[in-house]
């Protein structure tokens, strides 16, 4: 049997691995530019908090380019990338902080357009991973566009291995770990909530959240039961202290939910049973919901 190289299969082969390489190229050539600017965003930070977030989420776009220049020199046999600047960053503060969260929105959807494509599931894994820390970037430069009042002494609670911030410091994390952290969080809500409620009386956006909550916590209480993890005690309340007043309640509903999402990205980066991912991306997207509420919220006030 003859042998045509051109044959319709591999021209369609030869077609998509160049697309790859320059889906491949462009990425890395974007991470180069993400360095640089949130390099620059960084030092004209307004407070040392979003500082030190826009350090750590640099090291993440550090990690995915050299990432994404391994996997380049594996696929060109040795070669090496010359990244080019794609993109100024803004010169000021509230402009590139608003550049860099729309920038995030488009790789999110760039990489998980990649992950679909891609055939070997190392590739697929690399930038569906990647698209999650991009998704959670998205999130942070909303809240910096939001100006929420940050926490005050009283509100910086010992959280660091509770609820979100545990899972979010977490080195590994298992099925029950994944279980226990997003419960601790929801109930951490609710009680936040009503302790506003109590305190200001009846506020609508709080009182839906709430109930929104609870939904939340009986969905993962399935979740308990199906896998037969044991529930742990709901200590809510220990890390709860009273908003000096409702501008400061909003604030904390917007890093809240910042939390919340961010956390529940982290737990969809690993291979989960099909029903608790479904959970998990339902109360992450509920989540997206209700830090657009108090969003608007914070905005009235």
């Amino acid at each position: 049997m003859d042998y045509y190289p051109y044959h319709p299969y591999h021209q369609a082969l030869m077609r998509s691995q160049k697309k790859f390489m320059q889906d491949l190229e462009k990425a890395i050539n974007g991470e180069y530019s993400a360095i640089s600017c949130y390099k620059k965003l960084a030092q004209l930070a307004p407070d040392k908090q979003i500082k030190n977030r826009l350090n750590e989420i640099r090291n993440d776009e550090q990690r995915h380019y050299e990432e994404f220049r391994r996997l380049y020199t594996q696929l060109t046999g040795g070669g090496q990338p010359t990244p080019q600047m794609t993109e100024q960053c803004p010169a000021s503060y509230e402009k590139g902080i608003v550049f860099a969260f729309k920038d995030e929105q488009k790789t999110v959807d760039f990489y998980l357009d990649i992950a679909n494509q891609a055939q070997d599931p190392s590739v697929k894994e690399i930038f569906r991973r990647a698209a999650a820390d991009e998704q959670n970037h998205a999130v942070w430069f909303l809240s910096f566009q939001m100006k929420s009042p940050g926490p005050s002494e009283d509100e910086r609670q010992n959280t660091e291995e509770y609820g979100a911030q545990g899972a979010m410091n977490a080195a590994t994390l298992t099925v029950p770990d994944m279980l226990i952290y997003a419960i601790q969080d929801e109930h951490l809500a609710q009680a936040r909530y009503e302790d506003v409620l109590n305190t200001f009386g009846y506020v609508r956006t709080f009182a839906r959240i709430k109930e929104a909550e609870l939904r939340h916590i009986n969905a993962l209480n399935t979740l308990f039961a199906r896998y037969q993890v044991p529930l742990p005690e709901d200590t809510s309340q220990l890390f709860i202290v009273t908003p000096e007043n409702i501008k400061r309640a909003y604030g904390a509903g917007v890093r809240g939910e910042i939390d919340n999402i961010a956390m529940y990205n982290k737990f969809l980066t690993y291979a989960l049973p099909a029903d608790i991912r479904v959970v998990f991306t339902q109360l992450r997207d509920a989540s997206v919901n209700h830090l657009a509420a108090f969003e608007r919220g914070l905005e009235r006030e």
